[in-house]
């Protein structure tokens, strides 16, 4: 039993991709294993469990790998970086699952790479355990997400701003292109790359579009459609990336790379949890802006593939990006109707769902909040309460409002789009278990300690989103924050 590896990307994309080897680790140990992804996987989880010290650390690699860095540039915070790629990531390889389904293997945190940059190249067990916290989240909640394999623990330890235990992360994605993959070639005018990936992407993730008429920007509007009808689902449960970088958009349409995220508490359009986010760019408000910002980006580097003349071909792609609003806005009125339970679909259901938002929103002043606490009505706990609503009851989610005034005067309007079966259809789209920010501190802070039981708890609850545990589901307690995330780097 082992990894069995087709390593289409190595074997297929030449010049996109430098080898590297992993850094050795001196002590590795085995802190979390993912076992039901082992079995998607086809992987026995008995056979990894006593495997993945050394296997996942890189200290011994499976058989078949063939570990690489990847290239890719990016936008950062709107700045172009021309060259970044895995400056502490190595792809080892491709496995493909009982279904015919392709999933790379990356080993994050496994030392220096030919693009670190003058980075060591390591990670830190509590940002390592944050990706696996929150990739199992997103997972339960039925968002397409990157998710951890495993995390070890090096042995050695790694240099921030204090010293930390190192960690290694076994992540496992339907790929890793990103939006930076293509701007990393076609910023240096290799446009025989830009194609050879865009073809693999194609391949690897939307066949359907192979015998378009433009193949090209059938592409591309399929990665619209899959980014939109992400970044909605994101919206839908208050989370915030808080690196919606390029290099950070994945063109499977999974999210990806969990540093500075969170999920948003108290309701606040402008909320940031980012150390390194000072001028609130990735807002929990600015995120469907970013999708569209970003995937100009992408639609810049695609640009001749679109069209052999430039006037048609820049013609092609405005008239996809105009689309990207109208798009993304039905996404996210589509997962609003089943938040709230509504039956049907009627024009008037985003203006409806506008309006509850406008009544969770901060009375005060600022509609801001760099902690994402106290700011406006819960987010999580007013979509789960308003199942104990539908009757006409609202002494339940009430309480959630500094001012319920405007809820109050929602509610009859709410209440006359209501399905029979509203209350049900709530509680099974409303989670009731986030990854709240205190219990991810508490649960990271014991782990780099040496106790990982509040880690684990955790995931075993965040991978049960819609039952009730009280303990995982109440605000932080006074005084926690302001809550600021960190890349790890």
């Amino acid at each position: 039993m082992t990894f069995a590896f087709d390593n289409t990307w190595v074997r297929d994309l030449p010049g996109t991709y430098l080898a590297a080897q992993p850094a050795p680790a001196p002590a590795p140990e085995l802190l979390m294993l993912n076992r039901g992804l082992a079995e998607r996987l086809g992987l026995n989880p008995d056979w990894l469990q006593t495997e993945a010290a050394e296997m996942l650390s890189g200290n011994r690699l499976p058989a078949g790998a063939e570990p690489v860095a990847q290239a890719y540039a990016g936008h950062q915070f709107g700045g172009f970086s021309p060259q970044l790629g895995d400056g502490r990531a190595l792809l080892l390889g491709e496995v493909v699952d009982a279904a015919g389904r392709r999933w790379d293997i990356q080993l994050k945190g496994s030392g220096r790479t030919p693009f670190s940059r003058g980075g060591d190249g390591k990670a830190a067990v509590g940002p390592m355990l944050r990706e696996y916290v929150m990739g199992e989240a997103m997972a339960a909640l039925g968002i397409p997400t990157t998710r951890a394999l495993a995390v070890v623990a090096t042995g050695a330890p790694v240099l921030r701003e204090v010293e930390l235990p190192g960690a290694v992360l076994a992540r496992v994605a339907a790929s890793h292109i990103r939006v930076g993959t293509f701007q990393f070639f076609a910023a240096r005018g290799d446009q025989a790359q830009v194609r050879a990936l865009a073809d693999y992407t194609i391949a690897r993730h939307f066949p359907d579009v192979a015998g378009a008429d433009n193949p090209y920007a059938a592409l591309f509007d399929q990665v619209i459609a899959r980014q939109a009808r992400l970044i909605a689902q994101w919206m839908g449960v208050g989370f915030i990336h808080g690196v919606m970088n390029t290099d950070n958009m994945a063109l499977s349409g999974e999210t990806i790379d969990y540093g500075p995220c969170a999920f948003m508490e108290g309701y606040a359009p402008g909320t940031v949890f980012s150390s390194i986010d000072h001028t609130g760019r990735y807002a929990y408000a600015n995120q469907p802006l970013i999708l569209g910002w970003n995937l100009a980006r992408l639609a810049e580097a695609l640009l001749p593939l679109f069209d052999a003349d430039q006037d048609r071909a820049v013609d092609k792609a405005n008239v996809l990006l105009e689309g990207i609003a109208g798009r993304y806005r039905a996404e996210w009125v589509a997962v609003m109707r089943g938040k709230l339970g509504l039956a049907g679909a009627e024009p008037d259901d985003g203006a409806l769902a506008d309006a509850l938002l406008a009544a969770m929103a901060d009375p005060g002043p600022s509609s801001g909040s760099s902690s994402g606490l106290g700011q406006g009505a819960d987010w999580t706990l007013t979509f789960r309460r308003l199942a104990g609503a539908v009757g006409g009851d609202a002494t339940g989610i009430a309480p959630l409002f500094a001012d319920a005034t405007a809820l109050r005067a929602w509610l009859p309007r709410w209440q006359a789009r209501l399905a029979p079966d509203a209350a049900t259809r709530i509680r099974a789209a409303n989670p009731a278990v986030i990854p709240r920010n205190h219990k991810v501190e508490e649960a990271l802070a014991a782990a780099t300690a040496g106790d990982l039981a509040p880690v684990k708890a955790l995931v075993q609850a965040v991978s049960q989103p819609f039952e009730e545990r009280e303990s995982y589901m109440l605000p932080a307690p006074q005084g926690f924050g302001p809550h600021v995330t960190f890349c790890g780097t």
